[in-house]
């Protein structure tokens, strides 16, 4: 029972750190959060919260004071995207980087083809990722609720799949990318306007630490 209280009040206290104390900055969270979370949790807190970007990223945190020196490094690469990729929305959570991508920027309406825009978004993201090779990119798709549940699985797959092939035809490593279609489950937007439906058809790319990034934290941490 003390165990299960002590999951809850983890569970509790990290959502409210991410959420309700808005005066922090995302290193501060990053270097608080990660000494209660793991990759169990953040699970837990991305089936909870609906939010399948912050609990990768939260299941990815280090903590302490080795989280306070990746922050920093995910706050350098955050701004540098911002700046050189305008069309795209970035935000910086715990110790990573959640950057979204409207699939109108990306595809066609109803395909997982890249249009020649996204292929130039992509190309500026690409110079980005590249300058930060030790980082892990997890490329997760999502659609609005329109069309049948299977269809709109199997379309957030292959539009995934299609940007992760074009990062790794880009020089990006296959080792640092992983794949994931959600379909219409964790929409971000309100699917009942069009506005929210076309919010909710989008591709998200979680950046965080690889294990040197965090060996190396944790050892510049111990000194």
């Amino acid at each position: 029972m003390k165990r299960i209280r002590k999951t809850l009040i983890l569970i509790l206290s990290t959502v409210f750190m991410l959420s309700g104390c808005a005066t922090w900055t995302k290193t501060q969270k990053g270097a608080v959060i990660g000494t209660a979370t793991g990759g169990a949790m953040g699970g837990i807190i991305g089936r909870a919260t609906g939010n399948t970007a912050l609990g990768a990223i939260i299941g990815a945190t280090v903590g302490g004071t080795a989280g306070a020196l990746i922050g920093n490094k995910m706050d350098k690469q955050a701004a540098e995207i911002k700046n050189t990729v305008p069309d795209a929305k970035v935000e910086r959570v715990g110790e990573g980087i959640v950057v979204e991508f409207n699939s109108n920027v990306l595809f066609g309406f109803d395909q997982s083809n890249l249009s020649n825009e996204a292929k130039t978004n992509l190309d500026k993201l690409v110079l980005v990722l590249n300058t930060y090779e030790d980082t892990d990119i997890e490329l997760q798709g999502h659609t609005d609720s329109k069309g049948s549940v299977n269809y709109n699985q199997k379309l957030s797959e292959n539009r995934a799949y299609t940007v992760s092939g074009y990062l790794s035809g880009k020089g990006i490593t296959h080792n640092r990318l992983v794949s994931k279609g959600f379909g219409e489950t964790y929409p971000k937007y309100d699917n009942d306007s069009e506005s929210g439906r076309s919010g909710n058809r989008r591709v998200e790319f979680l950046i965080t630490a690889n294990e040197k990034m965090r060996a190396e934290a944790e050892k510049e941490a111990s000194n």
